[in-house]
């Protein structure tokens, strides 16, 4: 296939159709070249996006594929009239038919993140931030009360980037705990967590893809070998189900789907969107 371009052009961050755009293009079994555009808010700099995109449909061969987020509808019409790609208008599609639907206007606020400073769900997930950080990998049992969910297994089997998806993207306090040698000694889960059992979820993983991402940390070392990661893994599933807490095994999973599971199973009080 032809090389293709995929843009996205937002008068904000562009994250919001960067997100949608590839929930839609992971649907379609091919390689695309992704271009974001942000804080395009003005009609020059949607002249200029106009010139690159058209520019890079020649040089591919191929129409540009185009996402936008555009509110503003002065810089959103230049968008429309020059763009000689595929134009995919995410607001036209959905807050329109809405707006007839509901029977008011949206406030056309531009971009998720414009009134971030007044916002106290913004400030709510910083706090989440650094709640999770101060409490990765056990470095701390302060505050614990706090925890929304607390993580726990062994080494590298996706503990921390989970916390803080779990953070950055609800605003949910995660803390997480490895699962050491001493636990296994002592067969059940380390003092500090026992108070906080309901908020507790397990993470495992595949002894052979543990042992992989081990060896890219410390290779050829003991807490690398397969037969250590076999040991740990068996020992960590042991306890976690004579404590009867829940897990699920990160092998294939990625972080959005390690995440909305626990979503599913903690049900915690409070979520920031």
């Amino acid at each position: 296939m032809p090389q293709r371009t995929v843009f996205f052009i937002s008068d904000g961050t562009g994250i919001t159709a960067e997100t949608f755009g590839n929930a839609i293009l992971a649907q379609f079994e091919m390689k695309a070249r992704h271009v974001r555009l942000p804080f395009v808010d003005t009609a020059d700099k949607a002249h200029q996006a106009v010139r690159q995109i058209n520019h890079t449909g020649v040089a591919d061969g191929n129409k540009p594929i185009v996402f936008t987020t555009l509110v503003n509808m002065e810089v959103l019409k230049v968008i429309q009239e020059g763009c000689q790609g595929m134009l995919l208008d995410m607001f036209g599609m959905f807050v329109n038919p809405l707006e007839a639907e509901l029977g008011i206007k949206s406030n056309h606020r531009i971009g998720r993140f414009s009134d971030a400073s007044k916002s106290q769900e913004y400030q709510d997930r910083i706090e989440a931030i650094n709640f999770s950080l101060a409490h990765d990998d056990g470095q701390s049992n302060r505050d614990l009360e706090q925890s929304d969910v607390i993580l726990v297994g062994v080494s590298r089997s996706g503990k921390t980037p989970t916390s803080l998806y779990l953070a950055m993207q609800y605003g949910l306090k995660a803390s997480n705990y490895p699962l050491i040698p001493e636990d296994f000694e002592r067969r059940h889960l380390p003092p500090a967590l026992m108070p906080h059992k309901a908020k507790i979820f397990g993470l495992t993983i595949q002894p052979e893809r543990l042992s992989e991402i081990r060896n890219e940390r410390r290779p050829n070392s003991k807490y690398a070998a397969l037969e250590n990661c076999r040991m740990e893994v068996a020992e960590a599933e042991t306890m976690m189900r004579r404590a009867g807490i829940r897990w699920l095994s990160t092998t294939t999973k990625s972080i959005e789907e390690i995440a909305t599971t626990i979503l599913q199973e903690i049900h915690p009080e409070r979520l920031v969107y």
